[in-house]
């Protein structure tokens, strides 16, 4: 038979167990939380490190990636930095690299989290423009090794490095690859996964290994092959945030329940009163 005692102090021991669990696991969250809020990097908390410049309203997510030359490496205002980036400039830490900038970010710069970006020297630097957002595990560098003695193992042979140059308002997929001499276009879009090398042209779209042109915007044709969906429709002017969210919370009421907002005013000129218009082909057409 079992004993009543043993039975209670089984069940104490596991309570106890579980109360312990639970606790540790909500200190260890808690001591994570202050460490990611202590840890973060930004102009007013640097750390151990010295950024040439560190812009108003940039964070470096913690814990940070590989941080070297830093003395040669810019930030603009408003980047943010994903967890476990890496920034370098130079092959090594403790070099001297010269007066000039190496590595730099222009203004609302967005790195997701284990992207590298890998400077070499001023001549052949990395300069990323203002808006570029990267997906997670991007890599972007300006050096690379070089295969000129099939006998000699290929890491330990010399490293070509030419610039690379982003320009502003890009978009870069996760994982793609941005090798030593590349220069992408404004408001240019590299697929995820895509390995560019050379020149890619404004306001293209990229894919592939190595990336190609796969889609295009020309001033006159527009969108060469043409887009595949429709673009989404604009606001109504005069709409508020709050009316957005008071509608986001409205779910699934239906239709003839909810009418217009209230206070967003009288439609447009030009506009089709509430629950006037139907739905073709993804658009509202009147």
């Amino acid at each position: 038979m079992p004993n009543d005692r043993n039975t209670f102090s089984s069940r104490l021991s596991s309570t106890v167990s579980r109360l312990t669990s639970r606790t540790a696991s909500r200190a260890v969250h808690a001591l994570w939380r202050y460490a990611q809020r202590a840890g973060a990097v930004t102009a007013r908390t640097p750390g151990p490190h010295a950024f040439r410049r560190i812009g108003e309203g940039t964070r470096l997510a913690f814990p940070q990636g590989t941080l070297f030359g830093t003395e040669w490496i810019e930030l603009g205002d408003h980047c943010v930095i994903g967890a476990e980036v890496t920034l370098t400039a130079g092959m090594m830490p403790g070099l001297d690299l010269g007066p000039e900038t190496v590595l730099r970010l222009g203004d609302g710069v967005v790195l997701g989290r284990g992207s590298h970006v890998v400077a070499d020297t001023a001549a052949a630097g990395v300069t990323i423009g203002n808006d570029v957002f990267c997906g997670p595990y991007v890599y972007i560098t300006s050096t690379n090794h070089s295969y000129d003695d099939p006998c000699l193992p290929v890491g330990r042979q010399w490293p070509r490095s030419a610039p690379v140059e982003i320009g502003p308002g890009g978009w870069l997929g996760t994982g793609a690859v941005v090798l030593p001499g590349a220069r992408l276009g404004r408001n240019a879009v590299v697929a995820a996964g895509s390995v560019v090398r050379g020149e890619v042209p404004d306001h293209a779209v990229v894919a592939g290994a190595p990336a190609r042109v796969v889609r295009r915007w020309d001033p006159e044709d527009g969108w060469q092959p043409p887009l595949r969906t429709p673009p989404p429709a604009p606001l109504p002017e005069g709409v508020t945030s709050g009316q957005l969210l008071a509608l986001a919370a409205l779910g699934d009421a239906p239709a003839e329940a909810g009418g217009r907002l209230e206070g967003a005013g009288p439609p447009p000129d030009g506009a089709p009163a509430a629950g006037t218009e139907r739905e073709t082909d993804g658009m509202r057409t009147p």
